[in-house]
């Protein structure tokens, strides 16, 4: 059996090629990350054995670093692992006690790993589930950016009209950004002609207020302890429209993301509480179960199994949730679970179970998390749809 261990980087790639002896077939080398490097490597093993199936390659999970090489390999055919850094960090110093890390010697902990450890090789996931993968991720970079923007923007209100708040249901509403947009602070409001005022947010609030609303809002602007600031009023109405274009950009992305859910008929659409968001991402992060052998790994892999510290005759019974893996899955699965306890029955009474015992809101939401992964392991695996236990 030929190993070869590859250390990711942005610009370039250090690869080991040894045999089932741990002889060095070639010196540690360099590749450029392009299509040259890719066909020195691939050559480079070819030159070792004809026979592809007597190869395993092994390389660093480093983001979209190392995506271009994986299709590569995986394209020749070759049987590829892509490996937990965590992991090779911890092997790596389990070698030596010296204080020592190259791409060298991070090469050479990769190829040694592949030929002493027992690792699954990387299973590519459908054409579906890879997209979906990149548009869940990309819906929650843009989520908590708005997110983010919309903390700012109750800021920003609260400096320039904070009587407004309590005149409207919720600040994030259509007219009230239309308002604000137009009139960014309090003695704008205050000076606004009431005919203009009025027309204003009948447009905007689509005839649900009218001129009383108007006088409201323009009786409190005058009385407002509001700061007048140019710049803040501004920053106020840039701010707007970035929420605006935001929350238009989520919409595509959400457009795109619904139809892939439908096309995998997946049964965790069937559980109540779970919506497209978020079965898109408990599908995309898991690759549909595919890699999966027991609920207990999609446990630890979105990071909500409990940590285990015990020495001698102590053991933690204290142990909080190891939070590594996806970040992701684990956000998805916790938030699902919210919804699914207060839908189902059977789960609402589980969560209750958990508080009756005196555990924390989100320790028991924690606990139904954990009992969802199951079901959803279950319901995966088996193609069945859910049915309450109660």
């Amino acid at each position: 059996m030929i190993y070869a261990g590859i250390d990711v980087a942005k610009d370039k790639h250090d690869c080991l090629i040894i045999d089932s002896d741990g002889v060095i077939l070639f010196d540690p080398f360099t590749i450029p990350n392009n299509r040259i490097g890719f066909n020195d490597l691939f050559g480079k093993l070819e030159a070792c054995s004809a026979d592809l199936s007597n190869m395993k390659v092994g390389l660093e999970a480093t983001g979209h670093y190392s995506d271009n090489l994986l299709e590569f390999l995986i394209s020749k055919g070759l049987h590829t692992t892509v490996i937990n850094p965590l992991h090779t960090n911890l092997y790596r110093k389990s070698l030596s006690l010296r204080k020592t890390k190259t791409d060298r010697v991070d090469a050479h902990s990769i190829v040694t790993m592949l030929r002493t450890e027992c690792l699954k090789p990387y299973s590519q996931s459908s054409y579906h589930v890879r997209e979906l993968k990149s548009l869940t991720r990309y819906r929650f970079s843009l989520v908590q950016d708005c997110s983010r923007l919309k903390t700012s923007y109750v800021r920003l209100c609260v400096l320039l009209f904070p009587e407004l708040e309590k005149l409207v249901p919720s600040l994030h509403i259509a007219s009230v950004y239309t308002l604000l947009s137009e009139l960014p602070n309090a003695k704008a409001v205050a000076e606004c002609h009431l005919t203009r005022l009025t027309n204003l947010l009948v447009s905007a609030s689509k005839g649900r207020y009218g001129k009383e609303k108007a006088v409201e809002i323009r009786n409190a602007a005058r009385v407002s302890v509001g700061s007048f600031s140019e710049m803040k009023s501004l920053e106020l109405q840039q701010t707007i429209g970035l929420i605006q274009i935001m929350e238009k950009q989520i919409e595509q992305v959400e457009s795109k993301i619904n139809p892939i859910v439908d096309s995998l008929h997946s049964p965790i659409m069937t559980i109540p509480g779970i919506s497209y968001r978020m079965a898109a991402i408990i599908i995309a992060e898991t690759e549909n179960l595919t890699s999966f052998d027991s609920a207990e790994q999609v446990l630890a892999y979105a990071g909500l199994e409990p940590s285990v510290h015990q020495s001698g005759q102590m053991t933690s019974t204290h142990a909080k949730m190891v939070k590594r893996g996806s970040k992701y899955l684990r956000y998805a699965l916790f938030n699902a679970a919210k919804y699914v306890c207060r839908w189902d029955e059977h789960f609402g009474l589980y969560l209750a179970k958990k508080r009756s015992e005196g555990k924390a809101y989100n320790v028991a939401v924690s606990h139904a998390a954990k009992k969802l992964t199951r079901v959803i392991f279950h319901l995966v695996k088996t193609n069945l749809s859910f049915v309450s236990q109660v």
